[in-house]
């Protein structure tokens, strides 16, 4: 298992959640971003510049990703394409991708996007809190858990 982050917006908090994470599970944990990111000295983990550009991080990302890994991503459709895969998805808020509800948040996605091209002010996502911190590390708690123990 490796742990692949979208992280060109990535906040600090979960970032240091997963240095943590990586180095108390021993998996390796790989940052992709358009800019370098600064990363604690360790064999587990590294970090990916890609060119500027959108979706340059998740093109890479998608292409590293196997059966077995996880993504931490809020891009749906880069989070579709890794549980296509056979990957495991959260976003940065705790929320978890699957099989089950993929198809629906991407209908959604795309929903939202069309709204805002067409003018309307659909607001944008809430600012991160305590609360989504919390959540992030339970659910990537659960996850490695699971892995750890095959269940």
């Amino acid at each position: 298992m490796h742990i692949y982050v979208d992280a060109d917006a990535i906040p600090i908090t979960v970032r240091e959640i997963l240095f943590r994470a990586a180095e108390r599970t021993q998996i390796p944990l790989v940052l992709v971003a358009n800019v370098q990111i600064k990363i604690p000295q360790s064999s587990l983990i590294s970090s990916i510049v890609v060119q500027a550009g959108p979706d340059e991080a998740d093109h890479k990302i998608a292409e590293m990703a196997e059966a077995g890994d996880l993504v931490i991503t809020a891009d749906i459709p880069l989070a579709a394409r890794v549980i296509e895969k056979g990957g495991s998805v959260i976003d940065y808020r705790g929320a978890m991708y699957s099989t089950a509800n993929i198809k629906e948040r991407l209908t959604m996605r795309n929903l939202m996007e069309d709204l805002r091209n067409s003018g309307i002010d659909t607001g944008g996502p809430a600012p991160f809190s305590l609360k989504d911190r919390k959540s992030f590390a339970s659910q990537l708690d659960r996850l490695l858990t699971t892995h750890a123990t095959g269940r």
